[in-house]
């Protein structure tokens, strides 16, 4: 799936009485939510609120967690840059 560059502008949402909003269509597609799919809701910065995909911060975690354990291990840490020397 191919991304588009971030920030994208999907227009405005407003929350309803039961306090939902709907995320655009275009947005879902996008960034390929689907049905049914986990999103985490994190309070930002000045009152700001960010929608992030479950699998994704999951996957994320995992580099992480493996990259500490490298650092830990004493184990040379690959970066990307280095491919192209």
């Amino acid at each position: 799936m191919e991304r588009k560059p971030c920030p994208q502008f999907y227009g405005a949402v407003t929350v309803s009485e039961r306090g939902q909003v709907v995320i655009p269509a275009q947005a879902r597609r996008d960034l390929g939510i689907q049905i049914g799919e986990k999103l985490l809701v994190i309070g930002g910065p000045e009152g700001g609120l960010w929608l992030l995909r479950a699998d994704l911060i999951g996957e994320l975690a995992g580099q992480w967690l493996e990259l500490v354990r490298q650092i830990q291990s004493g184990t040379p840490v690959e970066e990307e840059n280095e491919q192209t020397a």
